[in-house]
């Protein structure tokens, strides 16, 4: 690191870590809302499903094509400049008339909405290393808060005042966060000289030459689809008898996901007892095992409760061993290996929104637990096919 660099103040620490929640939830506020955006605009819950899809797209989308400019570019002024874009395209979404406008305006909200993925790598630059680990892992729960918790607070505010004022609320959050950040945040000169071109083939060169990185982006992208497909179609299984559930009650499995996520957090700890592969296994067998309580007791509080804990519990920890796995390979172009993973981990994502929005269609909720089932198995083969092998290697 840059002994000329500033150091991270706990304030700007707690605003990244604040503002990473507020920031990422603009992606998930719809999912507990897409019951009352298909009856305003009177289309079916598959063709509004593509709302999710589009924003997750948008978002695989803007980690690949702006991550990456963080080590171009000033990334406080990036950061500055794509605030600006995201409180646009919010009061667009806000104001949005037509099926059409919602769908490019989600697409445009996940493009813009990759603040978090910029404060990560600013953090660990501004980090001393033996703070480095406690800080980054700070923002990480923000921003694994602020995914969880916006889907509570979006089904409870669009229960009580529909589902456009959940958009009018989050644009007023982002302004006060840019008025933060402008007075605030410190600048961190870039330490790429090349073009964006040359850039965006160190990437790929990346992709290309680091097997650990391909083995950890699939498993992230398998396992993130599977909890997509849960969460997407979750409205509208509620929906339905024996539940007639709003979406505020859709919202609040944010907060049952919530303690099996966080619980996750607490994973780094047993590697000192196991290593990084063993504990991956482990959480793939619980992603994979989540789903025979997800539609066994589908029909029940008590069955989705167990299941969805145990969804979150096993992918957030894969989660984090997915990046200790990648974040260990020697190379200075970390928030590069970042940008691979996470762009995979959301394109996985919208995949398994995907699969399980035309599954709900034509199979209902055990069509919905088979895409499930079936990322969950591909992530956990890929384990098994590859990763002691690489290990060996």
């Amino acid at each position: 690191m840059n002994t000329e660099s500033p150091k991270l103040s706990s304030t700007v620490l707690w605003l990244m870590t604040i503002f990473s929640a507020l920031i990422v939830a603009n992606i998930y506020y719809n999912q507990p809302l897409l019951g009352k955006i298909a009856t305003e605009f009177a289309v079916s819950e598959a063709a509004v499903s593509k709302i999710t899809v589009l924003t997750q797209l948008g978002y695989a989308a803007g980690l690949l094509l702006i991550i990456a400019l963080g080590d171009k570019i000033m990334r406080k002024r990036l950061i500055l400049f794509d605030l600006v874009l995201v409180l646009a395209v919010l009061v667009w979404m806000a104001t949005a008339d037509k099926l059409w406008m919602l769908f490019v305006s989600s697409f445009l909200l996940g493009v813009t909405s990759v603040v978090p993925q910029l404060f990560i790598p600013m953090a660990a630059d501004l980090s001393t290393p033996e703070n480095r680990s406690k800080n980054l892992g700070l923002i990480m729960s923000g921003l694994l808060l602020g995914i969880l918790l916006s889907r509570f607070v979006g089904g409870i505010v669009g229960d009580l005042f529909g589902w456009r004022s959940i958009y009018w609320a989050a644009a007023g959050l982002m302004i006060i966060a840019w008025g933060c950040i402008y007075r605030l945040f410190p600048e961190i000169k870039p330490n790429f000289t090349g073009n964006y071109l040359s850039l965006m083939r160190s990437v790929w060169q990346l992709a290309k030459t680091q097997p650990v990185l391909r083995l950890a982006a699939f498993r992230g992208a398998m396992g993130f689809g599977s909890l997509c497909g849960i969460f997407t179609t979750l409205a509208f299984h509620l929906e339905q008898p024996p539940f007639e559930a709003g979406p505020s009650v859709a919202g609040s499995f944010g907060l049952v996901g919530a303690a099996g996520a966080l619980s996750a957090a607490f994973v780094g700890q047993l590697t000192r007892r196991w290593e990084v592969n063993k504990i991956i296994l482990v959480s793939l067998c619980i992603l994979l095992g989540s789903w025979l309580f997800t539609y066994l007791g589908g029909n029940t509080y008590i069955g989705l409760i167990f299941g969805i804990i145990l969804i979150d519990l096993g992918l957030q920890s894969t989660h984090i061993m997915n990046q200790s796995d990648f974040f260990s390979i020697k190379t200075t172009a970390t928030s590069r290996l970042n940008t691979v993973y996470m762009v995979s981990y959301f394109i996985g994502g919208s995949l398994g929104s995907w699969f399980a929005a035309y599954a709900w269609e034509f199979a209902g909720w055990g069509g919905v637990c088979a895409v499930g089932v079936i990322f969950a198995s591909l992530a956990l083969f890929a384990h098994l096919r590859y990763a002691y092998k690489l290990k060996r290697n």
